[in-house]
C-alpha cells in the first residue's frame, strides 16, 4: 500500500476578536457542488463547455486534475471561466482525491467509462471515509474495482452496460449523485434505489437531478428513493456558477455573534443548495435576514435564541449553527445528522471536544448535538484537517479573545482565501 506523504504542521492561526459591529459585503466565490458536478458532466459531454464564475479551490481543481488525468482537456488560466473539452477517458491514470469527497464519489463512475488502469488515493483522513457503497455499486453494474477504500484500483474496458442496482446511501447523498452523473453514458442507462434509512442531504441529490436535466438528460425522480437515468447523450452547454451559499454562512455568522450588517451580492432567488436554508436558521435565532434583488442582507445586534433543529438535509451547516449556539440565550439541539461522523472527520465529536475546550457546554447525542450557553475563555480551537470546523473556531474567536485555529490552511478546499476574506469583512490588514 502507497504511503502517504508526511504533512507539514501548519501554524496556528490567532483568531481576530471584536468588540465592534461587522458592517461589510461579503463576495463569495461559486458552488464548490455545482462546479465539480459541472466538470464531470462536461467531461462526459459530446463538445466542449465552459463554466463561468466556479470555485478556484483545492476540491475543484482535484477535480479538473482528477478528469485531466483521464484525458479531458480543461482551461483554467482565468477563474473567471473554464473551458472543458471531452476526449475519450482513458489509463493509466491516477487520481488524488485529497480530502474531496465529491472527487472519491463522484469519479469512480466515470472512470469504468476509461480504457485502462485508474488508481484512486487521498488524503490519510479519505482512506477512513466510507467508499464500500459506491465501489460495490459498480461491481455490481460490471466494473473491475480492487478495493474497498482508497486507495483503490479500477479497470475500466471503455464503458460497462449499467442497469439496475439498490444501495444503502443513508451515509452520504454522494452515493447517488456520483452514480447518476455518469449513468446516462452507460449501454443500458442506471437505475438506482436506496435501500435504508432516509438519505441526508436530499438537496444536493435534486441539485444533480437538475443539472442532468439541463445537460439534456431524461431522468425520473418521480418514485420515491429510485432515480432512473435513461442512455443518451450529455449536451456540451455553458453552465454559470451560482456563489457557494454553505461558504457564506461563517460570514452571516459573523454578524448574529458580534452584532451588525452583512451583504452577500448574486444570492439566488430559487437554488437547490442546501446552503440557502442558513436564512431560515437565522431567522430562528432573531437575526434579521432580507433577500432583495438578489441581494442577501443580514442584520443582528448579537442576541441570538437556542433552537431545536432537524437538520438531516443541511448537515453541511452544523459547525456554523453550532458555533452561533455557544452564544445563544439557551440550550440549542441539532437533530438527524448523526452521518456527519463520517464527514472530513467525524464534526460531531470534534465539535463537542473543542467547544468544551474552550469552557462550553456540548454534548453528543445519538443523531446529534445538545449546546448549552456557558462563558467562554480562549484557547487552542483543533480544525481536524476539516474546512468547517475551521471556519467555526473563526466565528467563535470574534466574541473570545485568544482562539487560535490550529490549521486554518484547511479552509482551502472550499475557499481559496478565507483568511484574506475574513480580515478585510473586519477591516484588517490583510496578510500575504
Amino acid at each position: 500500500m502507497t504511503q502517504p506523504k508526511p504533512q507539514p504542521k501548519p501554524e496556528p492561526w490567532p483568531a481576530p476578536s471584536t468588540s465592534a459591529a461587522v458592517t461589510a459585503t461579503v463576495e463569495v466565490p461559486g458552488s464548490k457542488s455545482i462546479t465539480n458536478r459541472a466538470l464531470v458532466l462536461a467531461a462526459l459531454a459530446d463538445g466542449p463547455s465552459t463554466l463561468a464564475r466556479p470555485l478556484a479551490s483545492r476540491d475543484s481543481r482535484l477535480m479538473a486534475d482528477a478528469l485531466r488525468a483521464m484525458g479531458t482537456s480543461i482551461t483554467d488560466d482565468h477563474d473567471t471561466e473554464w473551458r472543458v473539452e471531452p476526449a475519450g477517458l482513458r489509463g493509466p491514470a491516477e487520481v488524488d482525491c485529497g480530502l474531496a469527497g465529491t472527487v472519491m464519489r463522484f469519479v469512480p463512475p466515470a472512470a469504468v467509462l476509461a480504457d485502462g488502469t485508474v488508481r484512486f488515493d487521498g488524503d490519510p483522513r479519505a482512506r477512513e471515509r466510507p467508499m464500500g457503497t459506491v465501489l460495490d455499486a459498480l461491481r455490481a453494474l460490471g466494473a473491475d474495482v480492487t478495493g474497498d477504500t482508497l486507495p483503490f484500483d479500477l479497470r475500466g474496458t471503455g464503458g460497462v452496460d449499467g442497469g439496475a442496482v439498490t444501495i444503502d446511501a443513508s451515509a452520504s447523498s454522494q452515493f447517488v449523485s456520483g452514480l447518476l452523473l455518469s449513468g446516462a453514458r452507460y449501454r443500458h442507462g442506471l437505475t438506482v434505489h436506496h435501500d435504508g434509512k432516509t438519505v441526508p442531504s436530499l438537496p444536493h441529490i435534486v441539485m444533480t437531478v437538475d443539472m442532468l436535466r439541463e445537460a439534456g438528460v431524461d431522468v425520473d425522480d418521480s418514485e420515491p428513493n429510485t432515480w432512473r437515468v435513461a442512455p443518451g447523450v450529455i449536451r456540451a452547454r455553458d453552465w454559470v456558477i451560482e456563489p457557494d451559499l454553505s461558504n457564506a454562512t461563517p460570514f452571516l455568522a459573523a454578524v448574529a455573534v458580534a452584532g451588525g450588517a452583512v451583504t452577500v451580492p448574486n444570492w439566488p432567488a430559487s437554488t437547490t443548495q442546501p446552503g440557502d436554508e442558513i436564512r431560515s436558521i437565522l431567522a430562528g435565532m432573531g437575526v434579521g435576514v432580507s433577500l432583495s434583488d438578489g441581494v442577501l442582507t443580514v442584520t443582528g445586534d448579537g442576541t441570538l435564541s437556542g433552537v431545536d433543529i432537524d437538520m438531516h438535509e443541511v448537515g453541511e451547516l452544523t459547525p456554523t449553527v453550532a458555533a452561533m449556539a455557544v452564544f445563544a440565550d439557551g440550550p440549542t439541539r441539532l437533530r438527524g445528522i448523526a452521518h456527519l461522523r463520517g464527514h472530513e472527520t467525524d464534526r460531531l465529536a470534534a465539535l463537542c471536544a473543542e467547544i468544551n475546550r474552550l469552557g462550553g457546554a456540548a454534548e453528543e447525542t445519538d443523531d446529534g448535538l445538545v449546546i448549552r450557553p456557558r462563558p467562554l475563555h480562549g484557547g487552542a480551537w483543533r480544525a481536524y484537517a476539516d474546512h468547517r470546523m475551521a471556519t467555526a473556531g473563526a466565528v467563535i474567536g470574534l466574541r473570545v479573545p485568544g482562539v487560535t485555529v490550529d490549521d486554518i490552511a484547511s479552509t482551502t478546499k472550499t475557499l481559496p482565501d478565507f483568511p484574506g476574506m475574513w480580515a478585510r469583512m473586519l477591516g484588517l490588514p490583510v496578510h500575504a
